[in-house]
């Protein structure tokens, strides 16, 4: 069984760019580089008629292209950190983006996804790493912004079953369609 999700790829210079972040937080298990992404929904393990659906109906996505900004570095756990990332601020075309994807994927008979889309790429994982290891090393970084990338396709990744972190293969490629998302001033 393929375990799935949808996402965008982190382009080559702006995951340079976050692999320089590397380092600094013991009990960190860093994500290789070529395995940054920006999840936009967690699939699992998937039967191959499921797989199948879920390769179809992405097909019906039609969005714009966009640009996305990592404008922060945070952790998930709160007392217990049990990672790193780089945030996104949710701008429209993303946040309707994912929501097209959840929509999409109901549709073919997968539940609801439970927790609230939270865009980010994962640096690293911890395990046994304290609170305050975790705050010295976001403070010390607290100015970091990416520049502006854009978004012009979304990918269907399969995953080993492990502990997270890769190899991923790009399973499927939608490409984005239509104008470019004008900015408003």
């Amino acid at each position: 069984m393929p375990r799935l999700f949808t996402g965008i790829e982190i382009p080559q210079v702006i995951a340079q760019g976050l692999s320089t972040l590397r380092g600094g937080v013991p009990g960190a298990r860093w994500i290789d580089p070529e395995n940054y992404h920006m999840t936009l929904r967690f699939i699992g393990d998937v039967d191959g008629a499921t797989a199948r659906d879920v390769l179809q109906i992405l097909g019906g996505v039609r969005r714009a292209p966009f640009d996305i900004v990592l404008d922060r570095l945070d952790q998930f756990g709160g007392k217990k950190p049990r990672a790193v990332f780089a945030g996104a601020s949710p701008n429209p075309a993303l946040v309707e983006l994912q929501a097209d994807h959840e929509r999409l994927l109901q549709r073919i008979g997968l539940p609801p996804e439970q927790r609230k889309f939270s865009p980010h790429v994962t640096l690293a994982r911890l395990r046994d790493t304290s609170a305050h290891q975790v705050a010295d090393y976001l403070s010390s970084r607290a100015l970091f912004r990416s520049p502006p990338f854009p978004v012009s396709r979304f990918v269907l990744f399969s995953s080993k079953s492990s502990t997270g972190g890769g190899p991923y293969v790009v399973e499927a490629a939608y490409p984005l369609l239509g104008e470019r998302m004008r900015r408003h001033a």
